[in-house]
């Protein structure tokens, strides 16, 4: 159903549209041309707040403007902006010419074959190209972008994204295959374009585009009706972090320098691994005929392909082709190893590197997005963020595994969807209803992923009747023209992103009000999330240091396994107990403290089941937590805050033969 507050935002925007419409010309004066009239999309964008004090706009919380200096500067062709104009900015790349025959990539991702032929000529022409189904053609351009901001888009997360193990492969290159100069690069680009829109819309500051920092940066902007664009960092190696048959090629040290040199560039997200194991997670497979090339180019990489298991939980990544399924010309070249069956799952997770750098991502109050991670890796780090009840978690364009999502919004993460054709976004939308509504989250994102190398929303014939008015009712869309080309989405789908509006509306007719509106709040939905981030103070652990006992320990004059063990924050050391089932370890706070989590950190010998229980004098306890399916490493047990002075671990089934090993039980 509708949200309580739509109605008093309709009103809000109804006023604002009555408004803009007694301004007009005065007898005998010339019209000025209305804005936004260049794009199709005419109208006053609408500013400012809704009644209940948020903002309100469309969010993409995931594409790559400036992909086309990135895997070599070859690959993606056309540039977003250049000052001699669309004439050179939107122009093929040059090995694309006289017909489309030797661009083997586009034909490939296109068709699936390297075959095929294509007019080379964009701008003014654009015969071929941009196409929803054309990868490697720039969708990008900035006055695409413009029309997408009148048509309501107001939050963008722009990724600066880099590939070596592409960019090594491709063969033509004008840029560095280093990911690292890739993304210092666009980083700069972006800054540009910021620069270039405000040169023509009249000086410093005055432009629709805007670079933002901060969370309160990006509030004012979008209350001032502009695009606020927020930095991330999509990369498969990040600061060089690949590993070479299985040893890391990175440290800490390494890690450290280059989150503090991203995050004075202005990156506020970032993902610890895509697309190609690396030294700091496992990556979530792709499937068919494109997991096969990556898989190859994972070996190429690392020395190792992809390792994979069948699953033993719910929790599942892509099915991996099997080697039979391998084409037989790349048989030769592609050796695949046999697979189990599926569903499958990466036997990499989360390394010590890896936990290492959500550590320190968290210690810059940096935002960690979950998608591309391994389920083993995803479930460590949502295990680190819960251990510190850290909210910066994203799941940005629909590439894990949703039953993780209950974890993500509790935390108070966002989720926003991969850009799909309408009929399968608004599925997807409607299966994660319950999920919102269960945590109170009002608003809801898409991840365009433009020229991420993904194909984009495709047409549907009769989804979009012209003119319409934009998602918030401000602007007054027709079918978007430029130079000698006209777009209907019905039947282009999104050919670029200026066609994002009319997607919006073909939603709407699938979807109804109600995903307008959810979508409509994503921008304050992400702004939340990033507002929590900045607040966040870590609590701190109150078992460390605490007076422990036990029910038994191990020691002797070789190895000391007692109970303070447990608690002296130091994860070579750890409490052992009997080998028996029933045992228990008691921690006194030393006084009533209010808490509402425990974290375990187990040796191999962890518990199958157990209780948490809560006492205030030590001896009358209550039960505040049961686990009846214990996976070992590290466990964050929550429940409703209470009052105690007294936290004990009470094992009640154990998982080996052994007795119980904890490294650290911490209280928060």
């Amino acid at each position: 159903m509708l949200r309580p507050r739509s109605t008093a935002r309709n009103l809000t925007i109804l006023l604002a549209i009555g408004l803009a419409a007694v301004v007009s010309a005065l007898p005998g004066q010339a019209a000025e041309t209305p804005p936004g009239a260049d794009v199709n999309a005419v109208g006053t964008p609408f500013s400012g707040r809704a009644p209940d004090g948020t903002v309100k706009g469309l969010l993409d919380a995931h594409s790559h403007i400036f992909a086309n200096v990135s895997f070599g500067g070859g690959l993606i062709c056309g540039k977003p902006f250049d000052p001699a104009g669309p004439q050179k900015a939107l122009a093929d790349c040059p090995d694309h010419f006289p017909d489309g025959s030797a661009a083997w990539f586009e034909n490939f991702t296109k068709t699936g074959s390297p075959t095929g032929t294509h007019d080379p000529v964009g701008y003014p022409t654009f015969k071929d190209w941009p196409a929803h189904n054309s990868l490697t053609h720039q969708q990008a351009y900035y006055k695409w972008i413009e029309r997408a901001w009148r048509g309501g888009l107001r939050f963008m997360v722009n990724h600066l994204v880099a590939n070596r193990q592409l960019c090594d492969i491709y063969p033509i290159k004008n840029q560095s295959c280093n990911e690292m100069d890739s993304i210092r690069l666009q980083a700069k680009l972006t800054t540009d374009l910021q620069n270039f829109v405000d040169a023509e819309s009249g000086g410093p500051g005055k432009g629709w585009f805007r670079v933002v920092r901060s969370q309160g940066e990006a509030r004012q902007v979008i209350e001032q009706g502009k695009l606020a664009v927020m930095l991330g960092i999509e990369t498969s190696e990040p600061f060089g972090c690949r590993h070479i048959l299985n040893v890391a090629q990175c440290s800490k040290a390494d890690i450290d320098r280059g989150l503090d040199e991203v995050y004075a560039l202005g990156v506020r997200t970032m993902f610890v691994c895509h697309k190609y194991d690396n030294a700091l997670c496992g990556v979530r497979f792709d499937s068919g005929t494109a997991g096969i090339a990556v898989n190859a180019a994972n070996f190429l990489g690392t020395g190792t392909f992809w390792d994979a298991r069948t699953c033993t939980t719910p929790y599942t990544d892509n099915t991996l082709a099997a080697a039979g399924t391998v084409p037989d010309a790349l048989k030769p070249i592609v050796p695949l190893p046999l697979y189990p069956p599926a569903p499958h799952c990466n036997t990499r997770g989360l390394t010590d590197l890896g936990e290492y750098t959500i550590k320190a991502m968290m210690a810059r109050k940096m935002m960690v997005e979950l998608d591309h991670m391994s389920v083993k890796a995803a479930d460590r780090t949502l295990d680190l963020l819960e251990e510190a009840a850290y909210p910066g978690v994203i799941s940005s364009h629909s590439w894990t595994d949703e039953k993780y999502f209950p974890r993500i919004y509790q935390l108070g993460g966002m989720i926003a969807q991969y850009g799909h054709s309408a009929a399968q976004f608004v599925a997807e939308w409607q299966r994660g209803e319950a999920y919102r509504d269960q945590n109170g989250v009002d608003g809801y994102g898409f991840g365009i992923d433009v020229n991420g190398i993904g194909g984009l929303p495709a047409p549907r014939a009769g989804g979009v009747s012209y003119p319409f008015k934009s998602a918030d009712g401000s602007v007054m869309i027709d079918r978007e023209t430029m130079a000698q080309r006209t777009w209907d989405y019905t039947k282009d789908g999104m050919a670029h992103y200026g066609l994002m509006p009319d997607w919006v509306e073909d939603l709407r007719k699938v979807g109804g009000e109600e995903v307008v509106q959810d979508l409509l709040g994503g921008a304050e939905a992400y702004l939340r999330t990033w507002r929590a981030v900045e607040v966040h103070q870590p609590k701190p652990n109150l078992a460390r240091g605490a007076t422990t006992t036990a029910s038994s320990y191990e020691w002797n004059p070789f190895y000391d396994f007692r109970a303070p063990k447990a608690v002296d924050g130091d994860l070579g050391s750890r409490w052992a107990s009997g080998w028996s089932d029933g045992q228990w370890l008691r921690v006194d706070l030393g006084a009533s403290k209010n808490v509402s989590r425990v974290a375990l950190r187990w040796e191999a010998a962890h518990a199958a089941a157990y209780r948490v229980e809560v006492s205030d004098d030590g001896a009358n306890w209550r039960t505040v937590a049961t686990v009846s399916a214990g996976t070992g490493g590290l466990e964050v047990v929550s429940f409703p805050p209470t009052s105690t002075r007294y936290v004990k671990f009470q094992g009640v089934r154990r998982a080996t033969a052994y007795g119980y090993s904890l490294y650290e039980l911490s209280v928060y």
